[in-house]
């Protein structure tokens, strides 16, 4: 257990420029507290003092904001970064060394039953606001890009990116040219189809209304024949 807390410590000290000693880690990271106390309120759960489990994780969420079920399996040298509105489910598998960042959600759809929440392998990186839902797995190395929506699985050493989540990178290799800047507004795309059919359907219906015009009035369509 104190290995697993030096490395706790240590991945702060590694992955947060901000992060100025040990006991800085200790006293003040929030993301830190939570974790340690997911791992006693883990040992709790696993030996069925469920209530107990389930209090200290609760309470761990008001002072954090961070809330891990008794339940998910975390490794070694889990870095939450900032943490507050990170959401991690009971059946969550977390790999060694893993970074999430705030407002992430390792969920579930809500279609499953047993496993119902997503692994995550060593070296896994989760950006700010991404949400990974479902029982699959987030191989090792893999990114998820901060906004992502991950719905089924992303290989190893791979780049997820994108609502729902594409792979645009893998080991190293771009797999799709996405250009994150010149990027098409799709309101603006829609809009100008519908304005387009808006186009069509008025040119439509006001040929609709010079012919039931003319049908109506067939003593000037006459005049108007004789008179060519």
């Amino acid at each position: 257990m104190f290995e697993v807390l030096k490395s706790d410590i240590q991945a702060v000290l590694d992955r947060d420029p901000a992060a100025r000693s040990k006991a800085e880690v200790f006293f003040l990271y929030s993301g830190f507290k939570a974790v340690r106390r997911h791992r006693r309120a883990h040992w709790f759960f696993n030996h069925n003092h469920k209530f107990i489990a389930r209090w200290i994780s609760q309470r761990s969420r008001h002072k954090t904001g961070i809330e891990i079920h008794p339940g998910a399996k975390i490794g070694k040298g889990l870095f939450i970064d900032h943490g507050m509105g990170v959401v991690i489910g009971e059946t969550t598998v977390i790999g060694d060394n893993c970074t999430i960042y705030q407002n992430v959600t390792l969920g579930g759809t809500g279609k499953e039953t047993g496993k119902r929440h997503p692994t995550l392998g060593n070296n896994v990186l989760v950006g700010s606001g991404a949400k990974v839902l479902g029982p699959f797995t987030v191989g090792d190395n893999a990114r998820i890009a901060a906004g992502a929506v991950v719905l089924r699985e992303v290989p190893p050493n791979a780049t997820a990116v994108g609502v729902p989540a594409r792979i645009v990178k893998l080991n190293g290799i771009r797999h799709e040219n996405l250009d994150q800047i010149h990027v098409s507004d799709p309101v603006a795309q829609d809009l100008g189809v519908l304005e387009h059919k808006l186009s069509e359907l008025t040119a439509e219906l006001e040929k609709l209304r010079a012919e039931s015009a003319r049908r109506s009035n067939p003593a000037e369509s006459s005049f108007d024949s004789a008179s060519l």
